[in-house]
Order: structure tokens, then sequence, then C-alpha cells
């Protein structure tokens, strides 16, 4: 069975190129949010084995996504998504339980590098 992923980014463009990336490697995109808040309330009722997280984003910022998602369930899985000079955030992301991050622009085999990684 295919490892299911929410995705989660305000950009529509980079929601699909990481949707395109992980459909082609044989994961199951289950769920897709463009905020923080409504991150939280899909992975509540979706259960992904994965969640990529943007940093920056409105309503709610990724990190705080993430430390919401952590209390929901402390097994949780995140890949944070960060854009270059977010050096800071990626390590508070850490500090806050996000397995691994990925630096934009993607490449798709850094992506599924990290992916992988962190599901095992």
């Amino acid at each position: 069975m295919a490892n299911t992923v929410l995705i989660v980014d305000d950009a529509a463009f980079m929601r699909m190129m990481i949707k395109d990336i992980l459909n082609k490697n044989g994961f199951e995109v289950v769920g897709e949010a463009q905020d923080g808040q409504q991150a939280v309330e899909k992975y509540e009722e979706l259960k992904p084995d994965l969640v990529t997280m943007d940093i920056t984003m409105p309503e709610k910022d990724g990190i705080t996504a993430l430390k919401e998602i952590k209390a929901i369930d402390p097994n949780a899985t995140v890949i944070m998504c960060s854009a270059m000079g977010q050096q800071a955030m990626v390590i508070d992301a850490i500090q806050a339980g996000a397995k691994d991050f990925v630096v934009k622009p993607f490449q798709a085999d850094r992506v599924i590098e990290a992916i992988t990684k962190a599901l095992d």
C-alpha cells in the first residue's frame, strides 16, 4: 500500500509540483491545504503517513501548525519546505519536531530522499 501524504503550501503551483513528484514515485497524495489552520484540520481528518509543510503561509505559519499537529499526534511525520535564507526557521522547525526539510526550488530526488528517510 502506498504511503499517504498531505501537502501544505500557500502557493498552488508548489503544491502541484510536490504532488507531481510524489505521484511519479508511488506516493498517494490524500489531501492539500493552503495554510496552517487547514493543515491541522486536514491532518486530523486524513491521518496521512507524512506531511510536507511550507514554513511561510498566511493565517497560521508552518511551524505553528507543526507544533499543533505534533500535539495531536506525537508520532506525526512532517517535512518542512522552505525558501533559501530561512535557516533560523528551519532550526525552529526541527526543534519543534520536523523530521527533515527541503529547500525550494524543489529537486525531485531531494524531495523523495527526505520523504523516504523520514518514513523509515
